[in-house]
């Protein structure tokens, strides 16, 4: 098997030249980082459970006209992705207040928004991902006026569907961090699509019942069983089926096409 040419390697994904024109190899990583990665840890099983709870978003997301760069899982740690020109902004939705905006705005973390809010971040590793506004974006040329009226609106959408998704199993979305792309079309124009990844990384899951934390803020704040809470998540939106014979949860093979 011929070597795979690199094309970027992020805190937690790696991107390979695809098969085909247009495409990229997206591989999840072990590998756990905060704080700007100034916090660092290998977690077993991590990239394994992100690609497939990922898929499993994507895959209904674009079920409900919500277009994104997923193509097909290749394997347990791979997916075949549409090549797109990365905008570079983080765009995060709160339905509860917690994190970065209780601490800034001294909301107590648990608090219920008055109603979900949209939020920018300059994809700006050396600069800490700093929070922006529209102004910013608008003045700078990140995105035009079309395309971030294009992500708020996506953003709110996949919001509503995450809300209610997640709602079914137990689990309360409080937050969840997004990224968009550009792809280019025949016509040599632009679409916006949804790009990245979704899951337990990117997204702050508690409990219904109890407020456990089924996300990365089990790392962040060492709260540990970080697996372990991503392995729930996955069992609960039925990625994952117990064996029986050993009692463990196995992650199940399923066709791309469902």
């Amino acid at each position: 098997m011929s070597r795979r040419k690199q094309i970027y390697e992020g805190k937690a994904k790696i991107l390979y030249e695809g098969p085909e024109p247009g495409t990229l190899v997206q591989y999840f990583k072990d590998d756990a980082t905060a704080f700007n990665a100034q916090k660092k840890a290998t977690l077993d099983g991590k990239g394994v459970l992100n690609n497939r709870i990922s898929e499993f978003v994507m895959i209904r997301l674009g079920e409900i006209g919500i277009p994104t760069h997923f193509i097909k899982r290749l394997n347990m740690r791979e997916q075949l992705i549409k090549k797109v020109e990365i905008i570079p902004l983080e765009v995060i939705c709160r339905n509860v207040a917690a994190g970065t905006m209780s601490k800034r705005l001294g909301i107590e973390e648990g608090e219920k928004l008055p109603r979900s809010i949209v939020e920018f971040c300059l994809k700006r590793d050396d600069l800490g991902d700093p929070l922006i506004a529209e102004e910013h974006i608008h003045a700078f040329g990140w995105a035009t006026h079309a395309e971030l009226d294009e992500m708020i609106a996506m953003t709110l959408r996949i919001n509503d569907y995450l809300q209610g998704m997640f709602s079914g199993i137990g689990i309360n979305l409080i937050d969840f961090k997004i990224e968009f792309g550009r792809l280019s079309t025949e016509t040599g124009d632009h679409q916006v699509v949804l790009a990245d990844e979704i899951s337990p990384d990117s997204c702050r899951l508690w409990d219904r019942e109890t407020n456990k934390k089924l996300d990365k803020d089990r790392f962040r704040r060492d709260l540990g069983d970080v697996t372990e809470a991503y392995t729930e998540v996955a069992t609960r939106l039925g990625i994952l089926q117990s064996n029986p014979p050993q009692g463990k949860p196995t992650l199940s093979v399923v066709s791309n096409d469902e």
